[in-house]
């Protein structure tokens, strides 16, 4: 790659900071002369969403309306992402997941979806649109929910030795410097939850979050980075840099297709479950785009791309009838997702998540 594709990969988003960092450096590029933000797209709806969310298979009733793709920043962690906002950062909609849900709620940024302007909102999961803080005290709807999947343990079968599946992989002396683990604070923090046998991993009492930071910090020496983007961890998976690491359906599929020994456990602990969403943002500068794009994303071919291209469920009941039983096997999808949850630990909201993430933070630091 040259400087000038260099450039331009980074200023349309298509590089995570790691992979940036390393091809500036081949390429003699210094942080003097890179664009200081992205390529917008013109006066598009912002959808502020993890890595590879934006692609066009997540919305092509919005292409076909507007001709284009809303822009797409993305974060790795909620809470950072959060944070932006309460900045002032302006965006239209914001993809958190049900773990999340109680923080958007209680920090006001949002505003209540009418759904009346949905033509898809009566063919989802009526259980995912009533998930712990998606709905006001009124009714009010504020989250509307798009995909379902598991968090767990990728690894390398041909490249590790185990005797059953768990999360205490990630914790495995022998493969030091060949581990990672994403960068979400709630994530991180809730399995280590989980390995404690905590009653609710995803809400720790004091004396066991203190034993999660311990538990935390003795993983950080066997780490080889935190991620944080799918494409990071699923190179350095598929070069051997990394042996395991934690991940997301998603990278299953990517890794699978690209001919990659790769494993999806089935932690004997339990493996995590979730419910991911949109939420309205209060100042939303595209109002009736934002409309369109919350609805395209919940359009039964939207639903049907996603389950056969990245792995996850879809809320549309009818992304199910449009695509063929062997797929959703491979997939490892029910057409239920209640059925789903039950096979696993189901995300709680998290009620105080400035702690978590404070401590989270502390241990990334070494304090």
């Amino acid at each position: 790659m040259n400087k000038r594709e260099l450039l331009g990969a980074i200023s349309a988003g298509r590089m995570t900071r790691r992979d940036m960092m390393k091809m500036m450096s081949a390429a003699g590029i210094t942080m003097a002369v890179l664009p200081v933000s992205r390529a917008k797209a013109a006066d598009e709806a912002i959808n502020f969403t993890w890595e590879g969310y934006n692609e066009p298979g997540f919305h092509p009733g919005y292409i076909e309306k507007h001709g284009a793709s809303p822009e797409g920043p993305y974060f790795a962690d909620v809470g950072e992402a959060l944070a932006k906002v309460r900045s002032g950062f302006k965006v239209d909609v914001v993809h958190p997941c049900n773990l999340d849900l109680k923080n958007w709620r209680d920090a006001d940024v949002m505003q209540p979806i009418d759904t009346s302007r949905l033509s898809n909102f009566g063919n989802l999961f009526e259980g995912l649109t009533k998930l712990a803080y998606a709905q006001g005290d009124g009714g009010e709807q504020y989250f509307i929910p798009v995909d379902w999947g598991n968090t767990s343990v990728l690894y390398r079968p041909d490249l590790v030795e185990i005797e059953e599946e768990s999360w205490n992989l990630l914790w495995d002396e022998r493969y030091s410097g060949q581990l990672s683990m994403s960068a979400d604070a709630t994530e991180a923090v809730a399995i280590a939850g989980i390995l404690l046998g905590a009653a609710d991993p995803f809400n720790l009492t004091d004396d066991e979050l203190s034993k999660a930071k311990d538990l935390l910090v003795k993983q950080k020496s066997l780490l080889r980075f935190y991620w944080d983007s799918n494409s990071t961890v699923e190179q350095a998976l598929a070069s051997g840099e990394l042996v395991a690491s934690t991940g997301w359906n998603s990278s299953v599929v990517t890794l699978q297709g690209q001919g990659v020994p790769i494993k999806f456990a089935n932690p004997k602990e339990g493996i995590m479950s979730y419910c991911c969403g949109l939420v309205l943002m209060k100042d939303a500068p595209h109002l009736d785009k934002a409309y369109d794009l919350i609805d395209a994303m919940i359009a039964p071919e939207a639903g049907k791309w996603l389950i056969e291209s990245y792995g996850y469920g879809h809320s549309n009941k009818k992304s199910f009838e449009m695509v063929e039983d062997a797929m959703l096997a491979e997939r490892n999808l029910p057409k239920d997702p209640n059925e789903f949850f039950a096979n696993g630990i189901f995300q709680r909201p998290t009620m105080d998540a400035d702690r978590l993430h404070k401590m989270f933070e502390e241990v990334k630091a070494g304090a």
